[in-house]
């Protein structure tokens, strides 16, 4: 008894040392200073309560392996149901970084080169095709030859002319609003979600596949994102976390039936941070492809991204170089280059971040819309960044 006694008690002594271990693990974060992760789930939850944010998920990672995933707050605030890291997330436009991949894996394959204009791949004028949606298609564009110059590095780095959707104006939106290139091809940053539909149109005209075809084969299956699709699955059904306002009222499931690169994907934490991990890595590129998605492409020059400001020029951002690459943006910290995507729509609010000199990276998932408004703490927190243009990205902090 009593040897059964000393062994339970050496046990017990053996687990407990290895807990306290696990907690006290230190991330290295861009400025050469540490934080351990019991330090790091302190701030987050006190950040949390600050910006009254309801929900949010972060993994945090190097290319070998994730070194801190965790879900903080309700996935259902009406249930009080805690939210975790496998459940189901509107992946919003993080849909558009994994397309950026598949159109990389295309031009690996020479299927489709980033230079040639898009108008060279399709068999009539861009204006003659015919969209079931009304307010979808291209006619009117016929009296605009800048659309013959539109090229897939443009639409991937968001400088082709196009707005970010045409319902979207100064004055509002408008779904009857034709329409309209910004400015010319190739001079300024726009975000752009109409050029991101447009290129998923043209590659889907090239390969003779849908989107959903090509994301299972280059990037699903390949990195086992199981619960990852730009379609809606039955199997998503009872494991998916609900949107919220600001007010805790909840945003209603949608099931999207169409894919479309430019935001349809659902996702969960756990599957985008293994697409984060290919990212780090460049698994499944060329060099030369992993290189052009991660290099600037064009300076930024906008005041802000969204709004009217998306026109003011000015040079705010000289010194981060903050531009975009293929797909996600880039700037540059004193540590290093920093490469970074958003997420945003009512209910859902997500970042991700890399930095490839300094072997981290970072996924925040939030089903909360007011997580944006501790998005520069957080990185400052996590990661020791203080160079995030978060003015420039409208993550206004919640004590402003």
């Amino acid at each position: 008894m009593r040897k059964f006694e000393f062994l339970r008690c050496l046990l017990f002594l053996c687990f407990s040392s290895l807990g306290v271990i696990a907690q006290s693990q230190q991330i290295s974060r861009i400025d050469d200073t540490k934080i351990t992760t019991s330090e790091l789930t302190e701030r987050i939850k006190e950040l949390m309560e600050k910006g009254k944010v309801h929900g949010l998920t972060i993994s945090v990672l190097n290319k070998e392996e994730v070194l801190f995933q965790e879900a903080f707050g309700t996935s259902n605030i009406e249930k009080g149901t805690a939210l975790k890291t496998s459940d189901g997330f509107y992946g919003a436009s993080f849909s558009k970084a994994i397309f950026a991949y598949i159109v990389m894996k295309l031009v690996d394959e020479g299927k489709i080169d980033l230079d040639t204009p898009i108008q060279e791949y399709l068999e009539k004028p861009l204006p003659e095709y015919e969209f079931e949606k009304s307010y979808m298609g291209y006619a009117n564009l016929k009296d605009d030859e800048r659309y013959k110059e539109i090229t897939a590095r443009m639409l991937l780095s968001h400088s082709s002319g196009l707005p970010n959707w045409r319902y979207i104006g100064k004055m509002g939106i408008n779904m009857n609003r034709e329409l309209e290139m910004e400015f010319d091809p190739g001079t300024w940053y726009g975000y752009s979600g109409e050029g991101i539909y447009l290129l998923q149109f043209v590659v889907e005209q090239i390969t003779g596949r849908g989107l959903e075809d090509m994301a299972q084969e280059y990037v699903f299956q390949p990195f086992d994102m199981t619960m990852t699709s730009y379609l809606w699955q039955d199997r998503f059904e009872g494991k998916r976390a609900f949107g919220h306002y600001k007010k805790k009222k909840m945003v209603p499931t949608q099931r999207r039936d169409e894919a479309n690169a430019a935001g349809s994907m659902e996702t969960t934490p756990e599957d985008y941070a293994k697409f984060m991990n290919a990212m780090m890595n460049g698994s499944g590129l060329s060099e030369g492809s992993y290189q052009e998605i991660i290099k600037p492409q064009i300076r930024i020059k906008s005041l802000q991204q969204f709004g009217s400001n998306r026109l003011k020029e000015v040079d705010n951002y000289d010194d981060t170089k903050l531009s975009y690459g293929l797909g996600w943006g880039v700037y540059q910290t004193p540590h290093g280059k920093a490469v970074f995507k958003e997420g945003h729509i009512q209910g859902w609010e997500h970042y991700s971040i890399f930095y490839p000199e300094n072997d981290l990276g970072i996924v925040i998932m939030c089903n909360s819309s007011n997580g944006e408004s501790i998005f520069k703490e957080l990185m400052e927190v996590v990661a020791g960044d203080t160079w995030l243009p978060w003015y420039w990205e409208l993550y206004y902090p919640y004590d402003m």
